[in-house]
């Protein structure tokens, strides 16, 4: 009787975090705020490891996520999809078992002509998942599929396990290649307009000027993969707007809210996903690539690591609908913002992530994540099989959704 009754207080609650997704997705649509991402693709020249890393801040009004493993030929392959995606062939981050990774970001300044095929930007990174090996191969599938069907306005960022690191700006008739290695940085930072499309038109410019600070405040411009993961991801300041600093939020009271307006900062109340995929030094291994993935908004969620070699997704990231992790994100999201009209949807009340009580659960976050960061290289130093990273991935999981469950 009592496990019955435990399964039913599970389901309600889970019908409730829906609900409040649902809520702030009809609020964040009215704001415009939908299909803006924050992105960066970092060569091995600029990584601490010689890894490249891919990142993406997935900004959407499809604000409930899964992830999906798809078996596919010649290359399976994970990917972050929308939660009503049964198929996988609507990818908006992925990795596959070559070690080829790819994300994109709409560009609002690209040509897009009246009556050509649009939108379908999560269609051919699945195909490009299922198809290429490298950078230089999903250049050969944008020569090959170039025209009024190919269906783009976007730019898309890869990675390979070649040393392959690239941007490219695509719409239906035409593309520029930008490589993160002849970068003088050796990275390429991307929001929502490219660099050859129309000047001083598109979107995410703030978000893009806050980007170009967070990595010019690293001085020996080396950036590690948990750096952007735990720091990069959660960022909540506008350069143009002065805000409350970082370490003055500890200092908050508990009893009072502190709101920040975050429309146009990294993360924000459309953030749906982050991912940041650590792949592999050229000639390394295709299966060391490591998809890390935080499902719902970064400072309400906890990255779980991912193999392709694993064949599998934890339930507790994938299954039907909404995840249960994201289920949970969406909890704590709907603390974070209580205003559920379009009007104030983007205010976040900072005195829940950090206050001088020490009831903000940030920290809680943070110190697991970095925990699970720390076991997971332990872990890849074994060189395990793909058994044990599918065992390895779903206990990571498992302990990631118990951690949210435990925040009130």
């Amino acid at each position: 009787m009592q496990g019955r009754r435990e399964a039913f207080l599970s389901a309600m609650r889970r019908v409730e975090w829906i609900a409040v997704a649902l809520i702030l997705v009809a609020a964040l649509s009215e704001g415009a705020t939908a299909d803006e991402c924050s992105t960066a693709v970092i060569s091995g020249a600029a990584s601490a490891d010689g890894r490249p890393i891919l990142w993406k801040n997935r900004d959407t009004d499809h604000l409930l996520n899964r992830v999906v493993f798809v078996a596919e030929a010649p290359y399976s392959y994970l990917g972050v999809v929308d939660a009503d995606d049964a198929s996988g062939r609507r990818v908006y981050i992925g990795l596959n078992a070559a070690g080829f990774a790819i994300m994109n970001t709409v560009a609002y300044n690209l040509p897009r002509e009246s009556g050509e095929a649009a939108d379908l930007e999560g269609t051919i990174m699945a195909d490009a998942l299922r198809r290429c090996r490298t950078v230089d191969n999903f250049e050969d599938y944008l020569k090959e599929n170039t025209g009024p069907g190919l269906g783009s306005q976007a730019n898309f960022g890869a990675i390979d396990a070649a040393g392959g690191a690239a941007v490219f700006e695509v719409h239906n008739n035409g593309y520029r290649r930008l490589d993160a290695s002849s970068a003088p940085e050796k990275y390429v930072l991307v929001t929502n307009f490219s660099r050859s499309g129309e000047v001083d038109q598109g979107r995410g410019y703030v978000r893009f000027e806050r980007l170009t600070e967070l990595f010019r405040e690293d001085a020996d411009g080396k950036y590690a993969f948990d750096q952007v993961l735990g720091d990069f991801t959660r960022d909540m300041r506008n350069p143009y707007v002065p805000g409350l600093d970082p370490a003055k939020r500890a200092k908050l009271p508990a009893d009072r809210p502190a709101y920040v307006y975050t429309q146009q900062t990294i993360d924000r109340g459309s953030t749906a996903s982050a991912v940041v995929i650590h792949g592999v030094e050229a000639g390394g291994s295709a299966n060391d690539a490591t998809m890390w993935v935080i499902l719902g908004e970064p400072v309400c969620g906890i990255a779980v690591p991912l193999w392709v070699e694993a064949g599998e997704a934890p339930p507790e990231l994938g299954g039907a609908g909404a995840s249960p992790i994201n289920a949970e994100s969406m909890r704590l999201k709907g603390l974070l913002r209580p205003f559920k009209d379009a009007e104030r949807a983007e205010y976040a009340d900072l005195s829940k992530l950090e206050n001088r009580n020490g009831t903000g659960w940030l920290d809680v976050l943070v110190r697991t994540e970095k925990a699970i960061i720390e076991r997971t290289n332990q872990f890849l130093a074994t060189n395990p099989s793909a058994p044990e990273k599918a065992r390895f991935q779903k206990q990571i999981a498992a302990e990631a959704l118990e951690t949210l469950k435990g925040i009130r």
